[in-house]
């Protein structure tokens, strides 16, 4: 799935130009016919926007079936006593620098490093 077809399949599919898209977003419509045309890639944040604007979940950019994906249930130690690890605080900030730092990286080194973490938790365990 191309997310930028996918973006224009939505839009259409809901009567929407992309001047709409522009008021609803403060994204310019030359932006956002750069996006749904593949010549720019958008960030999370841009998505977020857009998908506010199509007045959907973010995941149905990535996920074409009916129902949400099951989420993973997050291992021991991951929650805290005020809401899930990474919610608030310094553990936010944390994760938002680690998915922006991940973002960058290719398929194949995202998935070495998962790897070598799940290595090191193994490792950890014995």
């Amino acid at each position: 799935m191309i997310i930028s077809e996918r973006l224009r399949n939505i839009r259409v599919e809901k009567d929407l130009s992309q001047g709409d898209i522009e008021q609803r977003t403060g994204l310019k419509r030359c932006y956002v016919s750069r996006v749904e045309n593949g010549h720019t890639v958008p960030s999370i944040e841009t998505l977020e926007k857009m998908a506010r604007a199509l007045e959907i979940p973010l995941y149905q950019l990535f996920y074409e079936g009916e129902e949400p994906p099951k989420l993973e249930v997050l291992p021991e130690g991951l929650k805290s006593g005020n809401g899930d690890w990474g919610t608030v605080g310094s553990s936010s900030r944390y994760l938002q620098r680690l998915r922006h730092l991940l973002g960058r990286l290719s398929e194949a080194d995202r998935k070495l490093i998962f790897h070598l973490s799940a290595q090191l938790v193994r490792r950890k365990k014995t």
